[in-house]
């Protein structure tokens, strides 16, 4: 249901072959399916009731609060999906299939090109070849049409979540910065160049980063709102309420912080728990 959404080219292949139990490969489709219920359960339980609460009532919450509650729920929403996806993907393995790779650390994309490469990969790549492409693509097409089958894609992603406003506009702001952002465009040829391979990144990879990760929390209030009006009023909160307090729900912070360092040191690996090249001792 959360996917991968697996084609049938990759997938249907695989049932006509013999497979024969492989240790490594089980014992790997284990430890990817173990950090999986570890985000979700772990991580992205824990936050829900948190954003349940801030995004029910965001006129109750001041600036600050609001914009951990978006943080919160960019969290919750991504270790929900991908850990499904992690669960998917490592239980097959254990039996022999290979899925391919769904969740490729989005949120540590440089520009929002590249954070659509990463972010639900097969339900991405599904829109770009049965939407995308069907309405005219980008290929010998004028630039404005170019535009309009970008924002209709998105728009039509946005339907495709629920048939509510909210998410149609989410899908347009995507559409919008999707073609309007500044394309870091060398960033694009693999999905292990953010940070340059670093222990750490730059400062103007950094800041690529944060902005990136900036505006895709702006598109997820619209997402997470019960309601546009509801959106609006978040926003309303974030940046013109009061900032004189401190948010209630910083502890929460904890989480992200078993999280991203971990993603970000493993980032290019298929997951963080591909560690049986690793010493012992750091395993």
């Amino acid at each position: 249901m959360a996917g991968p959404i697996e084609r049938a080219g990759n997938l249907l292949p695989q049932f006509l072959v013999r497979r024969r139990f492989d240790a490594d490969k089980a014992s790997d489709g284990l430890r990817q399916a173990l950090w999986g219920l570890f985000k979700k359960v772990v991580i992205a339980d824990n936050l829900a009731g948190s954003v349940d609460a801030i995004f029910s009532n965001p006129g109750e919450h001041s600036g600050p609060e609001l914009v951990l509650g978006a943080v919160y729920f960019a969290t919750q929403i991504y270790c929900d999906f991908s850990g499904y996806s992690d669960i998917a993907t490592g239980v097959a393995r254990l039996f022999g299939f290979e899925l391919r790779q769904n969740f490729a650390y989005p949120y540590f994309s440089r520009d929002i090109v590249e954070f659509w490469r990463r972010w639900h990969i097969s339900l991405s790549t599904w829109f770009r070849d049965y939407v995308f492409i069907p309405l005219g693509g980008s290929r010998g097409v004028p630039k404005d049409r170019w535009m309009a089958n970008i924002v209709a894609t998105f728009a039509i992603s946005g339907l495709w979540h629920g048939a509510d406003w909210k998410f149609i506009v989410w899908g347009i702001l995507n559409g919008v910065l999707y073609i309007l952002w500044p394309k870091q465009m060398a960033s694009h040829n693999g999905q292990t160049s953010s940070g340059e391979c670093r222990l750490l990144p730059s400062f103007h990879h950094a800041c690529q980063i944060t902005a990136t990760f900036g505006a895709i929390l702006f598109g997820w209030v619209f997402f997470r709102a019960p309601s546009l009006s509801t959106a609006f009023q978040y926003l309303g909160g974030v940046f013109g309420g009061t900032w004189h307090s401190l948010p209630k729900t910083v502890h929460l912070l904890a989480l992200l912080a078993l999280l991203f360092p971990v993603e970000w040191l493993q980032r290019d690996k298929m997951h963080p728990l591909a560690i049986s090249s690793l010493p012992r001792w750091v395993r």
